[in-house]
């Protein structure tokens, strides 16, 4: 009697990748990175020269003004950018690549306006406390945002869509939007609540730093661990399931990293939406459906965003700063309403 044939394992499948673009995207997009964030530094209300910029970073002299300038003000201005740009860009190819939705985004699924909620109650409510609170009560609020526009949208008949779960996410902000606003005119602190909700790095301490680095550079190595998951989950649960993975344990980690970077980066700059929406898409048709790539290319290719924004938020109306959320909202809603329309045609 023959023995009886061994069953194969399914191998994943072969994904459309470009590994060479990938590496010339990450060399040199932080070659970029670097000679931005100088240029970052020496911008401003009033213009400091490169040199100088380089002999504050690595001969600092606290008896020259521009020293000062720089280390105090516009380097942890320059470094929040990059920090901010990453864990946005990082957090929306995450969940693109959990939901399979090409609209998913944390200003779009109600993360934002959840956190700006909460930092509005903080400010109503709670005006002493400390930085690190906030930002955990910003992680707070992301999550009520979140869980709000998954439950709503799987409510309807036929579950949960990508189109749904967009329109869940628009209803959601819209009403948490609202309700932090009412709040910041009654108890009087929409001052405190427009510059969230405008979104800017001025003003960025050394302090803030402090605190949001190790979440946000935690959450991105954690995402970095478990992007061969969120590659299979983005060919379908059935799929990923099939190959080995625990499926309800990758999306478990996927939202809590989305969450710390959402939230860190809503608790510095405020409501920035748009970046990731935009990145994720742009490393995608780079360096192909590999989030193994995809990820670290959204980080880097995300900083690059926000700073040059910063940059450009400083050269529009000098000596005025525009908002920074303003700049990357032009450029991210007609990239939205591409979006629908390709949707709309497939």
């Amino acid at each position: 009697m023959s023995a009886p044939m061994k069953s194969k394992a399914p191998s994943a499948p072969k994904l459309r990748t470009r590994p060479f673009t990938a590496s010339l995207i990450l060399i040199g997009g932080i070659s970029a990175l670097v000679l931005s964030l100088a240029l970052s530094i020496s911008v401003g209300a009033a213009n400091i020269s490169l040199s100088t910029v380089g002999e504050a970073v690595f001969r600092f002299n606290p008896d020259l003004t521009d020293h000062l300038v720089i280390k105090e003000l516009r380097m942890p201005r320059a470094i929040a950018g990059a920090l901010v740009g990453a864990a946005f860009a990082v957090a929306g190819a995450v969940m693109q690549g959990m939901t399979r939705n090409p609209l998913a985004d944390s200003s779009l699924l109600g993360i934002n306006a959840g956190a700006g909620l909460m930092l509005a109650v903080c400010f109503a409510f709670f005006p002493g406390l400390s930085y690190l609170k906030l930002m955990f009560m910003s992680f707070g609020g992301a999550a009520i945002g979140l869980g709000l526009v998954y439950g709503i949208g799987s409510l309807a008949k036929g579950g949960l869509t990508p189109v749904r779960i967009t329109l869940a996410g628009a209803a959601v902000g819209a009403l948490l939007v609202a309700l932090a606003e009412g709040i910041a005119i009654y108890f009087r602190v929409g001052q405190d609540l427009a510059f969230w909700y405008a979104g800017g790095i001025a003003g960025t301490k050394w302090l803030q730093i402090q605190v949001i680095a190790p979440w946000i550079i935690g959450a991105l190595l954690a995402a970095a661990v478990i992007s061969r998951s969120i590659t299979l989950l983005s060919l379908g649960d059935d799929v990923a399931a099939g190959l080995g993975q625990r499926t309800g344990l990758v999306k478990a980690a996927g939202v809590v990293i989305v969450l710390l970077l959402a939230g860190a980066a809503v608790s510095a700059v405020g409501s920035v939406g748009f970046a990731g929406l935009i990145i994720p898409h742009i490393a995608r048709f780079l360096v192909g459906v590999d989030y193994r790539w995809i990820i670290p290319c959204s980080a880097v290719l995300g900083s690059l965003l926000m700073v040059f924004a910063d940059i450009g938020a400083r050269m529009v109306n000098p000596p005025a700063e525009t908002p920074i959320g303003m700049i990357i909202a032009v450029i991210g809603v007609p990239f939205f309403l591409y979006l629908i329309t390709r949707m709309r045609g497939e």
